[in-house]
């Protein structure tokens, strides 16, 4: 039995999976996710589990090296970016407009689906290379 870090054993598995540049998304608990892309579906209820409450526990298991966030999450939610900007400091971000994060779900390796329902918690995350930093 594994002694600690992320225990669900299907988001253990594709974050285990992900190589160089590989790219993923933690989600809120109504982002529509295209048919094709697998999901790891965490929602227990709304608010349940949290967007930071997952994305330390990936954080922790996972070197990222670039981020995209939706450009609306500046004027919507302070409080998330806040969080998001000090979990990821100094790595290279890019804020495009929800829209078009939406349109780039096609090439995700998989979404982590969280019970956050806060205006516009989703963030594309690119795996670095652990070995390297």
């Amino acid at each position: 039995m594994k002694k600690n870090g992320i225990i669900n054993i299907q988001l253990a598995g594709f974050l285990a999976g992900l190589g160089h540049k590989d790219t993923f998304m933690i989600a809120d608990a109504g982002m529509p996710i295209p048919k094709g892309v697998p999901i790891v579906d965490l929602v227990l209820t709304y608010g349940i589990p949290t967007f930071p409450q997952v994305m330390d526990a990936v954080l922790k298991e996972v070197c990222v090296e670039h981020y995209i966030i939706a450009e609306e999450i500046t004027q919507y939610n302070q409080t998330l970016l806040n969080y998001i900007e000090k979990a990821l400091p100094d790595l290279p971000r890019e804020e495009i407009p929800h829209a078009e994060l939406k349109k780039r779900m096609d090439t995700l390796k998989f979404v982590i689906r969280t019970g956050e329902d806060t205006p516009y918690p989703n963030i594309i995350l690119t795996a670095g290379c652990a070995f390297f930093g």
